[in-house]
C-alpha cells in the first residue's frame, strides 16, 4: 500500500450539494478512504492508495461533477 494525502484547491464550489456530489464521487473510486471538502477554504482534501487510483483520476471525476480543478 502506498497511501497518501492530497490537497487539490477546486474553484466552482459554493454549497452543501457542492459538498456532496464530490464527497460521493471521489469517495465511490477504488482505493480513496476520506474526501474533505472546505467550502471556505475551496479544497478537497483526499487520503489514498496510489497503487489503486491516480491523482489524475481523482482530478477528472472531480471535474467531471462540473469543478475546476487549480
Amino acid at each position: 500500500m502506498n497511501k497518501v494525502a492530497t490537497v487539490l484547491k477546486v474553484e466552482g464550489m459554493s454549497c452543501r450539494h457542492c459538498v456532496n456530489s464530490i464527497n460521493k464521487a471521489v469517495g465511490e473510486l477504488k482505493g480513496v478512504d476520506k474526501v474533505a471538502v472546505d467550502l471556505k477554504a475551496k479544497t478537497v482534501t483526499v487520503d489514498y492508495d496510489q497503487e489503486q487510483v491516480g491523482l489524475d483520476r481523482i482530478k477528472e471525476v472531480i471535474e467531471d461533477q462540473g469543478y475546476e480543478v487549480k
